[in-house]
């Protein structure tokens, strides 16, 4: 459930104070503190999820207070996360992927695997 106290967890993760997440996301200064007594919209849920790197469905669970730092299942998707939160041009590829194709991804795909075998020396489809 998205309570007050969620919101100071996840700030104390980032580094920032509930007052400055306010003023990154446009809220009103002193509207997280009235969570546990006004039902947020959607629409502030999922700027909420974004800002901090989680999904709506991390608020919604009831025990997510519990889930915050352990929020992946290993370390390794953990770090992979952090990097690309922390990495402005990974954040703007997921971003975009967001709202792409299933085609579009997988030509994307096509041509990252076409660099990646390219930079390792590899000249043919099969990465030999």
């Amino acid at each position: 459930m998205l309570t007050y106290e969620t919101i100071k967890k996840l700030c104390k993760e980032k580094g920032v104070t509930v007052t400055k997440a306010e003023k990154d996301l446009g809220f009103a200064k002193g509207s997280l503190c009235k969570l546990n007594t006004n039902k947020p919209s959607l629409e502030k849920v999922q700027k909420l999820a974004d800002y901090f790197g989680v999904s709506v469905n991390f608020f919604t669970d009831s025990d997510s207070s519990s889930n915050i730092g352990t929020y992946y299942h290993d370390n390794e998707t953990a770090q992979m996360a952090q990097e690309i939160f922390e990495n402005k041009e990974l954040r703007l590829l997921f971003s975009a992927a967001r709202d792409a194709s299933p085609e579009d991804l997988k030509t994307t795909h096509d041509m990252l695997m076409a660099l990646k075998r390219k930079e390792r020396g590899y000249n043919d489809d099969t990465g030999a």
